[in-house]
Order: C-alpha cells, then sequence, then structure tokens
C-alpha cells in the first residue's frame, strides 16, 4: 500500500501513481530530446552568425581599403586639375602674346 500526504491508497491507486510517474518520465525523456535537438539548431545558428559576422568585418575591411584608394585617385584628380589650370592660364597667356605679336608683324 502507498501512503500518500498521510493517505493510504490502495493498490489501484498505486498501479495508477506509477503509470503516471512513467508517463512523466517517458515526456521528460521527449523533452530532453527536443532540448538537445534545439541546442544542436542553436549551436547551428551561432556557427551561421559567427561566420556572417567574419564576412562582414572581412567585407568592411576591403570597402574601408577601396574607399582610402578612391580618395587617393580624388586627390590625384584634383592635383592634375589644379596643374591643369595653371598650364591653361600659361597657355592662354602664350596665345594672347602669339595674336599680338601676329598682329604687330602683319600690320607692317
Amino acid at each position: 500500500m502507498l501512503k500518500l500526504g498521510g493517505v493510504i491508497g490502495s493498490k489501484d491507486d498505486q498501479n495508477l501513481v506509477i503509470t503516471v510517474l512513467r508517463e512523466i518520465r517517458g515526456e521528460t525523456r521527449k523533452t530532453n530530446v527536443r532540448l538537445d535537438e534545439t541546442v544542436g539548431r542553436l549551436d547551428q545558428t551561432v556557427e551561421r552568425l559567427d561566420r556572417l559576422e567574419r564576412r562582414q568585418v572581412q567585407m568592411e575591411v576591403r570597402l574601408s581599403t577601396e574607399l582610402v584608394a578612391v580618395a587617393g585617385a580624388i586627390h590625384e584628380v584634383r592635383d592634375l586639375l589644379r596643374e591643369d589650370r595653371g598650364t591653361r592660364a600659361a597657355v592662354l597667356d602664350h596665345e594672347t602674346r602669339i595674336t599680338a605679336l601676329e598682329r604687330a608683324t602683319s600690320s607692317r
């Protein structure tokens, strides 16, 4: 006989309690299996996130490198444009002087 909370149960009550406890144990085992599967999927998700994070960092490094290269190219173009402006002013000055010389020689 089983004594539950001060009450003695019959053989049928004992069998019922044992059956319920076995069902609880079975459900607990199923829950543990599901938890193990969930942990496995969570581990896979963490691995994928780690790979994604590494790729993102690599991409940021590549973008930063290219951005620095683009900034350097822009500075080179700026410097060339400045040089061109100076050359253009000198060419314009020469053209003006040549035109003046041509006029002076043609009017003689």
